[in-house]
């Protein structure tokens, strides 16, 4: 099964590290025109670089802009009028007690993690309406549905993303484009590696660390080990494809089984 997105254009929020360099990188591989976006000219210029040593022929547009303000939102589209494939992917995540997250906190969760994915579907989604094709996705987390008593503001977030899709599919409904969302289970990437650390005892080397971590703090993972970026890039690429057509309004899983239902 080949993968053909040629003269499709996607936009990857947050995508100069971690899941989203990886899905910015497979969407490129697979044909795609992709927007590479982060805070910073210095990070996006470096992610660009770098996925452009992984696949040479890419075409990239460099997005530099702050997606959690309206202004970043506003820059982004000056910056790519239209989109085929919009990948909400930007987040923040940390753990706190649940009793000591301020308003300040619980704010700035929702403004990153779900307002900026709102504004940027409000955007491009009338475009793909009017094309008659197109594919919205947001990332979201197993902490939607099994939400850790360490970070609430996160899981409330990554709840919130799931209504937000199965929301916007309805209101793409016959049109030819798809929102979905993508539950990706406990994921290596280097912030990853941070959070572990703040768990578990920081003198362990990783391998041990990882596997302290999922036997401590996540048992349930039926992978028992940590998801790698690009399995969760698969995906997002194969629900930004044509083959993918009759998938929407849905919450499609790559969390290594640590979800204990068959529904999300």
């Amino acid at each position: 099964m080949r993968v053909d997105l040629t003269g499709r254009t996607a936009l990857v929020t947050g995508s100069t590290q971690g899941i989203g360099a990886a899905v910015a990188t497979a969407l490129a591989r697979a044909g795609a025109t992709v927007a590479v976006n982060g805070r910073s000219e210095q990070s996006v210029t470096a992610a660009v670089r770098k996925l452009r040593e992984e696949v040479p022929d890419a075409q990239v547009v460099p997005v530099a802009a702050d997606l959690a303000s309206d202004e970043g939102a506003a820059r982004a589209v000056e910056l790519l009028p239209q989109a085929d494939v919009l990948v909400n992917n930007l987040g923040i995540f940390g753990a706190r007690p649940a009793l000591e997250i301020t308003d300040d906190e619980w704010r700035r969760f929702f403004e990153v993690n779900v307002l900026a994915a709102v504004r940027l579907t409000r955007a491009y989604l009338p475009g793909m309406k009017e094309r008659g094709w197109g594919r919205v996705q947001y990332i979201a987390s197993d902490s939607a549905v099994a939400v850790p008593a360490e970070m609430i503001h996160y899981g409330m977030s990554k709840t919130a993303l799931l209504a937000v899709s199965r929301g916007f599919a309805k209101e793409a409904a016959g049109s030819g484009v798809t929102v979905n969302s993508v539950i990706a289970g406990p994921t290596h990437t280097g912030g990853v590696e941070d959070f572990v650390y703040e768990l578990v005892d920081r003198d362990l080397p990783w391998d041990e660390a990882q596997r302290a971590f999922m036997r401590e703090h996540r048992p349930q993972s039926l992978l028992q080990r940590l998801i790698e970026p690009e399995e969760i890039a698969h995906m997002v690429v194969y629900l930004s494809s044509p083959l993918a057509s009759a998938t929407t309004g849905g919450a499609v899983r790559v969390d290594g089984g640590y979800v204990d239902a068959i529904l999300p």
